[in-house]
């Protein structure tokens, strides 16, 4: 099955002073931290850039399976971005995600994949996250979408299933300087 996925890493970062999608984890920056999950299971990896976008490009340019692409109106917020990267999805299902989400497992993209749903959320302890799985065929109707509305308000007009898994990581993303310490520290402490 061709499966894609679309990684937002637009955005100002402004919460964490810095673009945090060159944070350092390890040896590697967050933004290929977050595209690690995904990679063996995707054939392509569509990573909506727009704030220092060039140096988004710098940093995947050595991973065949990611493409770059532009959201010049990536000012109006995530759903933007959502859209732009829509545009390129021509696989049969794709997840979405947020650039700062780097804790995702494969195992949890493999299980939402194995959940026969037009739309798969995955849950830690009835609390919703990321990836969000849909199928190629809500492609049009999700370009169709108000700018003004969000990724949120299109699920909840169509039927989905939420996937229980038992990884904490889904939920939890790098908003603040506090959020990426954390995951810095889990990081070196994995890695000792």
């Amino acid at each position: 099955m061709n499966i894609e996925t679309i990684v937002l890493a637009a955005g100002l970062s402004e919460r964490v002073g810095v673009f945090k999608m060159e944070l350092p984890l390890g040896d590697k920056t967050l933004i290929e931290r977050t595209i690690e999950g995904p990679y063996q299971v995707s054939s392509r990896i569509i990573v909506v850039g727009g704030y220092k976008i060039e140096r988004l490009r710098e940093i995947l340019s050595s991973y065949e399976k990611v493409e770059v692409v532009f959201n010049k109106n990536y000012k109006r917020g995530m759903f933007s971005s959502v859209k732009e990267g829509v545009k390129y999805v021509q696989a049969e299902r794709f997840f979405i995600l947020p650039g700062d989400c780097p804790l995702i497992r494969e195992n949890v993209y493999r299980a939402l994949l194995e959940v026969d749903a037009d739309i798969v959320i995955p849950a830690y302890r009835g609390k919703k996250g990321h990836p969000v799985l849909l199928r190629g065929s809500l492609k049009r109707s999700l370009l169709e979408e108000p700018d003004d509305s969000n990724l949120r308000n299109f699920i909840k007009k169509n039927r989905y299933a939420i996937l229980e898994v038992p990884d904490n990581g889904i939920i939890i993303d790098v908003d603040t300087v506090e959020d990426y310490e954390k995951i810095r520290h889990r990081f070196e402490k994995k890695n000792q």
